[in-house]
């Protein structure tokens, strides 16, 4: 393992995740740990060499000697195995962060939070070195690792311990972290756990009996989660790690589904345009419970249903932007100064200041989420219809005000279609809700506000020069949302305007088969981005939905060859290189690649969601 090894960046689609609906770590092909928070997706890191190689952390196992690499997840699960080959052997690391049912849990004494990896000789002989180096506290911290004999390597940070138990023995110096080699020969297995705790550890033995029972299990618990998938449409293995990687980026106490596990991946290396995912942005939630619903994860789909009203009644009857896993509106964004950045890319930024931004979509995606539990025979509380009637009240009031829109620029509020269009969406399901009685409210005042919406963005967020819907009322201006336009209902996706809009995006927009969510406006940053994944899924599916599915296939290929070796996608991709940009995984990308994929097979007849998927065709806005 070279001193070139630990200090070079890796990129950022050589990462693989692994997690238990809790926290999740990444992991590089070279067998390196570069990123981890506990005990929650938003805490501080313990591991941060994704964001400094230096001062960030990390904990990697690998051959001493020149290696090369092969990875894959164990079947359809998030258990990992990387494969490392040598002149001299080749052995098979195994990471995983441990799950199983709640019931086996309560009866044996499970860590709360562990990271579980198990390395195994499978021929020849293979010197392998350890470098466990934790850095708590976004690596401000440079712990003292101390031995505590049953309980393991600890340290100790502010009432959080973290231990390391191992069966290769580590040592500890003057330079920070610990070190060990060992030698096994083919049929060796050697295991080390760490785990995270408040006061005291968990003592758990390392040994390969029981680390070998954990990971049967998980893998056990992820191939029964897997099982409850209902497609088996086209593309389904892809579609299944996806819905795999979304169950991965959920907060299971809250159901809770983060936009990625990482903060500061920059989309552009070497810029400013670096930004703290861990959250929850209200405006993936109508995309995500579409695909959880009709993959057949109705858990998945109503417990994030139930997130989503319950973070909005904190600041009911207005909607913030995004919450953390447990709904806290307060979501202060600063800059870790210390951190040089993902290869130099700073600042690097914890918190979200989009959190204070208007984004009046927001109150379409989430009253269309609540529609769509209700079409699938949902039924709602009195206290959630009051939610929704309230949230429509504000839609009401204020869909005629400038916002941030979409894509949070920083750069001041302005008329946005998309957004207009979205109160157009919150208003016609409310009006459709009260139809069939699943909330009481004053449906024909919503659909006057809901058509006066509809009067204003034909007049004013559509450009009979271009032949397009256009981003901002009276511009020319272009920008990937208008694709939900008719993805989100409110236009006919084979109205001439719809196809003329396609057609607009992709030419302005369109890069190597991929499409940028916006180019030459002024957002209020300098720099420059990649293009969008969801973005790419979009016109996929609004391609499709104009009956041109033979293209829409073709494109949709061409998309999935921008994925990892392992089917993970990052938020935006690099059109020149095909390389991984952003926070990696994102989930809004793997949604669009699922959405994606199932609205083909439901044109081709091979799909679920056709019940629903109908309806709302039937019940969209004509143009």
């Amino acid at each position: 393992m070279s001193e070139s090894n630990e200090t070079a960046y890796r990129p950022i689609g050589d990462y693989a995740l692994i997690g238990d609906c809790r926290s999740a770590a990444l992991v590089s092909k070279s067998g390196s740990i570069d990123w981890l928070c506990w005990p929650r997706f938003d805490s501080s890191s313990i591991f941060a060499a994704l964001l400094d190689r230096r001062r960030g952390g990390r904990f990697t196992i690998a051959p001493v000697e020149p290696f090369t690499t092969t990875r894959r997840y164990v079947g359809e699960t998030a258990v990992l195995e990387t494969t490392f080959r040598t002149v001299s052997g080749v052995m098979r690391l195994t990471d995983v962060m441990p799950v199983a049912a709640e019931g086996e849990k309560a009866q044996e004494l499970w860590p709360d939070h562990e990271l579980l990896r198990r390395v195994e000789c499978l021929s020849g002989t293979v010197e392998i070195e350890v470098f466990f180096d934790p850095r708590p506290d976004y690596g401000r911290l440079v712990p003292r690792l101390t031995d505590w004999g049953a309980f393991g390597l600890v340290c100790e940070h502010r009432g959080e311990v973290i231990a390391l138990r191992t069966e290769i023995p580590l040592t500890t110096g003057g330079e920070p972290g610990a070190r060990g080699i060992a030698r096994l020969q083919a049929g060796e297995a050697r295991t080390l756990s760490v785990t995270y705790d408040r006061w005291l550890p968990v003592v758990f033995s390392p040994g390969s009996d029981a680390s070998g029972s954990r990971i049967a299990r998980s893998v056990a618990w992820w191939e029964a989660w897997v099982r409850a998938c209902q497609y088996d449409g086209p593309y389904a293995a892809m579609v299944r790690r996806s819905a795999i990687t979304l169950k991965l980026l959920t907060y299971a106490p809250s159901g809770a589904v983060i936009a990625a596990p990482t903060t500061s991946l920059p989309e552009e290396i070497g810029g400013v345009r670096n930004w703290d995912y861990r959250y929850c942005w209200l405006r993936d939630a109508a995309l995500t419970l579409r695909a959880f619903d009709d993959l057949g994860f109705t858990i998945e789909s109503e417990a994030f249903l139930s997130w989503v009203l319950h973070a909005t009644r904190l600041t009911w009857p207005e909607l913030q932007v995004l919450y953390d896993i447990y709904g806290e509106a307060r979501i202060p964004e600063s800059v870790l100064e210390h951190l040089e950045g993902y290869a130099g890319s700073a600042p690097v930024r914890v918190g979200n200041a989009a959190a204070g931004q208007l984004q009046l979509d927001t109150y379409g995606e989430v009253i269309d989420a609540a529609w769509r539990y209700c079409a699938r025979g949902g039924r709602l509380d009195r206290t959630t219809a009051r939610t929704l009637v309230g949230l429509g009240q504000t839609v009401v009031r204020r869909w005629r005000e400038p916002d941030e829109g979409i894509w949070e620029p920083r750069s001041g509020r302005r008329q946005h279609t998309y957004s207009k269009a979205m109160c157009w969406v919150a208003l016609d399901r409310l009006v459709r809700l009260c139809d069939r009685r699943h909330v009481h409210a004053d449906a024909a005042r919503f659909a006057r506000e809901r058509d006066a919406i509809r009067e204003a963005i034909e007049a004013h967020g559509y450009s009979a020069r271009l032949g397009s819907y256009v981003s901002i009322f009276d511009s020319e201006a272009l920008d990937a949302s208008l694709l939900l336009l008719s993805l989100m209902g409110y236009a006919d996706p084979q109205s001439p305007r719809m196809r003329g809009t396609l057609a607009r995006v992709r030419e302005h927009l369109g890069a190597n088969g991929l499409l940028y969510r916006y180019l030459g406006e002024d957002d209020g940053l300098p720099g420059s981005e990649g293009a969008f994944g969801i973005c790419s899924f979009w016109g996929v599916e609004a391609l499709a939905l104009q009956r041109d599915v033979t293209a829409a296939r073709g494109d949709f290929e061409r998309l999935l060859a921008f994925g990892n070796d392992v089917g993970l996608f990052g938020e935006e991709i690099d059109p020149r290189t095909g390389a991984a940009l952003g926070n990696f995984p994102q989930a809004f990308t793997h949604v669009g690649l699922i959405n994606a994929a199932v609205t083909i097979a439901r044109l081709e007849g091979k799909g679920p969601g056709q019940a629903v998927e109908a309806t709302a065709a039937n019940e969209r806005g004509r143009v």
